[in-house]
């Protein structure tokens, strides 16, 4: 191994769940040092990649080489509910192999990291205590306490504001080790990474670039281009030697051995063609259709429980939402937004009413609205007021959703892919009441746009909660409810 590898796959195979090829044959190193982006689309397997370098995957072929006594540190997704109960000192404490005394000064520098403000008593709270957003900060910050050799990031941006990135982007920009990320976020990701790795959803295979994420978007869309003019040029030859293989086998005599020659020139040309790289592709533009002979009212608001140093406080203020109208709500992490939400799509929001009979579509952040144990199929037939598979087929496949996946089960599929499901079940669902509780999340950016569209035109009622500005931003937006104010 490279002196400065610190990490080599060779030849690594893996394939998840229904025979679904991620990886065939994979060859590439991981130097100590880099500041590396890994690229590819909703379901193509960078995360199952993250599961491999850890070592909580094993490779169906090949030889994954780690550096002997390389630290590795991944940021969960979810905290796993045996750890809820933990206080954040014990939370925290658990990610090293042993006591570390010094342990509540570091777990205040690194809430500072990720912009989690230390409260004095945060380190004794119980972890099940902070809100949905708060709770992916500390798993943030329970990965970068660590100190690894191997830093790997999983979607660090998500859920943190504005300036809880820029407080990131400086510790990974001064980090000295090596580290991996995960990210959409264009701008999060030019300020530190000088090498990406790609991994393409078709062909199963990572290649490697040097230069920054954007660097890479260009020369990878220079290459399509490219190839697509070569592609183009053989095909106007294959065309032109096909033609003339034909007039000179109509000739007969010594002309049939020129139109032999002129066939096997035609398949050479055709030989010579190059495999395009098939782009990315995006969600189809949809459509949230709106509950049918709605009117007046449909929800009620008098009063709102929100938290302020950790204890409910009741806020007096009248909402009333009507259809065509919405809401944006807002408020630091922990002020209790997910909480609201989260009340209101179950019909327990003390001080609120939805009017009987309006049909509520949630867009919960965890997804744990959806049953990871029902296949993709059975989550989207269920929602639909009367089951016709045409139709529920034809939504799903405009979600990228497609062949096997429809029968996959739903917490097989990545998180990017779990939000692709959950706008299908809303346009499948046919809400007058949507509650959408931060919506970018794990979602591919170039399906954000098409998304936001389809948010704009949404003509029911619709509460939004979302920490990006710049999707905000594409919606229309009636009111504004500050929950902080």
């Amino acid at each position: 191994m490279a002196e400065n590898t610190i990490v080599r796959f060779e030849d690594v195979s893996f394939e998840h769940g229904h025979h679904k090829q991620i990886l065939d044959e994979v060859s590439f190193p991981i130097r100590r040092g880099g500041k590396i982006t890994l690229m590819g689309q909703n379901g193509a397997g960078k995360s199952t990649l993250f599961g491999l370098i850890t070592g909580a995957l094993k490779p169906e072929d090949g030889t994954i080489h780690i550096e002997r006594g390389l630290s590795i540190a991944l940021s969960r997704q979810v905290i796993p509910r045996d750890e809820l109960k933990l206080t954040v000192r014990e939370f925290f404490q658990k990610v090293f192999p042993k006591k570390m005394y010094d342990i509540d000064p570091r777990i205040d520098d690194v809430l500072e990291v990720v912009h989690l403000k230390g409260h004095e008593k945060v380190h004794d709270r119980m972890m099940s205590t902070f809100s949905g957003g708060q709770q992916a900060r500390l798993l943030l910050a329970s990965a970068l306490i660590q100190k690894p050799d191997l830093l790997l990031l999983d979607e660090p941006t998500n859920n943190l504001d504005k300036a809880g990135i820029v407080h990131l982007t400086k510790f990974l920009v001064e980090y000295e080790k090596t580290v991996i990320v995960i990210s959409h976020d264009a701008d999060f990701l030019n300020a530190f990474t000088h090498g990406v790795l790609y991994l393409d959803v078709h062909t199963h295979k990572v290649e490697q670039y040097v230069g920054n994420y954007s660097d890479v978007v260009l020369e990878i869309s220079a290459r399509v281009e490219k190839e697509a003019m070569k592609n183009a040029q053989m095909e106007k030859i294959i065309i032109a030697k096909k033609e003339k293989a034909n007039y000179f086998a109509m000739k007969g005599g010594q002309l049939r051995l020129v139109a032999k020659r002129m066939r096997a020139a035609a398949a050479e040309a055709e030989e010579a063609k190059v495999e395009v790289r098939k782009e990315d592709k995006t969600i189809k533009s949809f459509h949230i259709p709106c509950q049918p002979n709605l009117s007046g009212e449909l929800l009620h608001i008098t009063s709102f429980k929100t938290i302020r140093n950790y204890k409910a406080v009741i806020k007096k203020k009248v909402v009333s939402l009507r259809k065509n109208q919405h809401l944006l709500l807002k408020g630091p992490n922990g002020i209790g937004k997910s909480t609201l939400l989260g009340s209101l799509a179950n019909g327990e929001a003390e001080g609120a009413t939805i009017t009987k009979g309006v049909k509520v579509g949630y867009y919960r952040q965890d997804f744990s609205n959806l049953d990871f144990n029902s296949t993709v199929y059975e989550e989207l037939a269920g929602v639909m007021a009367k089951e016709i598979e045409g139709d529920m087929r034809h939504v799903a496949a405009g979600f990228l959703i497609t062949g096997d996946l429809i029968q996959t089960k739903v917490g097989h599929l990545s998180e990017g892919q779990k939000g692709l499901v959950a706008f299908a079940r809303l346009v499948l669902m046919k809400p007058g009441l949507l509650i959408l509780d931060e919506p970018t999340n794990h979602i591919n950016f170039r399906h954000l746009p098409v998304i936001a569209k389809a948010l704009n035109e949404y003509d029911g009622a619709m509460i939004l909660v979302s920490h990006v500005p710049e999707f905000v931003a594409k919606i229309r937006i009636d009111d504004t409810l500050d929950l902080e104010k």
